[in-house]
């Protein structure tokens, strides 16, 4: 069964018309911002920095955001901080449902504010713009940083639609853009990193083929998250045995005895986006 999943793979590819329209949004919006606020998900950072949002915003100040740093490993957090500040004006772990970490944000932005005031002598606030790949929290972010529901939320990708310009608690403007893709992963990896985090629509790939590969993902760094979250006393290093240790232990079993691996799929791929499992970085720095 293992290998008929692998072989299900395929090439993950997803660039529906929406994201060539946010692509041009983008580049013709960039001579009218300061800076720019790169959202990325913290359990994934590497995966979740699109390349083509790399390559357009490269010449502007760019403040980068660990979003859902909550639900990723704090040691990694703070090494992927470190890391990415190499990138941009700064680096940091956030979380936006509880706020934490966004002081560090607003202070970086507040100095950004004064050393434009310093030089030039025609003061205004600044202007930025937010980007990211689908589902990495960019309006939940927003909605942070202006104080009230700005911008709509949700857990799936494709929420946010066209342009929106809005204000900050502090008076600075910020433009939203919808969250985009590239048009293929040339590394399979980061494609499954990202729907294993729900930034590409679960009809993408079957939920048992996803729930396969991030049992395989999760057995090398976080086994034991992983067992004691399903009360596993020993678990098994084949992915396959363990996804049906877990079916067992759920009781997720049909009459005949036959596993309900639709159900246990279902079952861990939520339990992980939520974190039950436990604090998670799939890429190590």
């Amino acid at each position: 069964m293992g290998n008929e999943r692998k072989e299900r793979l395929g090439n993950l590819n997803w660039y529906p018309g929406h994201m060539k329209k946010t692509r041009e949004l983008i580049t013709g919006n960039l001579k009218l911002v300061d800076a720019v606020i790169e959202v990325i998900d913290a359990r994934i950072p590497l995966s979740s920095r699109n390349p083509i949002i790399d390559e357009l915003v490269r010449a502007k100040p760019r403040i980068i955001t660990l979003n859902k740093a909550d639900l990723a490993d704090p040691e990694q957090n703070t090494a992927w901080s470190r890391r990415l500040t190499a990138d941009a004006t700064s680096a940091s772990a956030i979380d936006c449902r509880s706020g934490r970490g966004l002081d560090r944000v607003m202070r970086t932005l507040d100095a950004m504010q004064e050393q434009r005031d310093s030089e030039r002598s025609r003061k205004r606030p600044l202007r930025l713009m937010i980007v990211g790949v689908p589902n990495v929290g960019k309006s939940s972010l927003i909605n942070r940083l202006t104080g009230k529901k700005s911008a709509q939320t949700g857990n799936k990708p494709g929420v946010t639609r066209g342009k929106q310009w809005l204000t900050l608690k502090n008076g600075m403007q910020l433009l939203d853009t919808p969250g985009i893709l590239w048009p293929k992963f040339e590394d399979q990896m980061v494609g499954l990193n990202l729907a294993f985090c729900g930034s590409i629509k679960d009809e993408i790939m079957d939920s048992e083929t996803l729930a396969f590969e991030l049992i395989r993902v999760l057995l090398k760094d976080y086994a034991d998250l992983l067992a004691g979250r399903y009360k596993i006393e020993e678990i098994s290093s084949d992915p396959l045995e363990a996804m049906d240790q877990i079916a067992k232990k759920r009781g997720f079993i049909f009459s005949g005895g036959r596993i309900d691996y639709e159900r246990t799929a279902r079952t861990v791929i939520d339990e992980f986006r939520s974190g039950k499992i436990g604090r998670i970085t799939l890429e190590r720095a």
